[in-house]
């Protein structure tokens, strides 16, 4: 089974292309967060788990679904994340502290250059740019699913000292601090479409007289933000005047 968490479409693109290729089932962890209900999953395959790097680790929310559920039949586990910037720091150390808790066998982490999302810190690079990215990771989301077929596990990245650092206690303070949607706001080009209420994994956005108001259970996923077709969604003042990333399939 290929599972993925995906705000803006580049672990769901990631996950299709795998899923495809190994001839395996697709299943959304963003529809199983907005059900809310513990599920037990059967598979005589690998299990592979797709997400976007979040501070240098697996999303906190993807790694509690994941300690939330039943896993039976194959407990071979590989993780593929894909990150707009240029390191996933330690996550691989972490994803295998997840197996040892969950029961899994860790085969390894890989982590895939995917364009930047992040809006509410970086800049989404140019529509050419994107493609570009995007073409030239497909091969390599090729190669990571040969190498599950053939059950090898993946080959660890080398890592630093500043990678420890930043996947350990940076990983911690920039959640606390960071990680809030207080900074979310809505214009008047707001049109009620509902379209982030129904994006949000989290069930954290309702709309309030035609309008979204979050919740507080935010996990900075953008798919509000980015999927906002007439871009009346902001955060604070640092997204204003960004491109919007969104290649999410619905």
């Amino acid at each position: 089974m290929v599972f993925y968490f995906s705000g803006t479409g580049n672990s769901q693109l990631a996950a299709k292309q795998i899923a495809e290729q190994l001839g395996d089932e697709l299943v959304s962890i963003n529809q199983h967060l907005k059900d809310g209900e513990k599920k037990t999953f059967r598979s005589q395959r690998p299990l592979v788990f797709v997400a976007p790097v979040y501070a240098w680790r697996v999303p906190k929310v993807v790694e509690k679904w994941i300690c939330d559920m039943e896993f039976e039949g194959n407990k071979n586990a590989y993780f593929v994340l894909t990150r707009g910037g240029s390191t996933g720091g330690n996550a691989a150390a972490y994803a295998k502290k997840l197996c040892d808790k969950t029961g899994m066998v860790y085969q390894g982490l890989a982590s895939v250059h995917m364009p930047e999302n992040y809006i509410a810190l970086s800049s989404a690079p140019s529509e050419s740019e994107c493609e570009s990215i995007i073409a030239r990771a497909k091969p390599v989301f090729s190669q990571l699913a040969s190498q599950i077929r053939q059950g090898e596990p993946f080959t660890e990245a080398s890592v630093s000292l500043a990678d420890r650092l930043i996947s350990g206690p940076v990983n911690v303070l920039y959640y606390r601090f960071f990680i809030k949607d207080k900074g979310f706001t809505v214009s008047d080009a707001c049109i009620s479409c509902g379209k982030c209420t129904r994006r949000c994994p989290l069930n954290n956005i309702d709309m309030v007289d035609g309008k979204p108001a979050w919740k507080g259970n935010c996990t900075h996923c953008m798919a509000c933000i980015c999927g906002c077709p007439t871009e009346a969604i902001e955060y604070k003042s640092i997204s204003k005047g960004k491109r919007r990333y969104d290649i999410m399939e619905e």
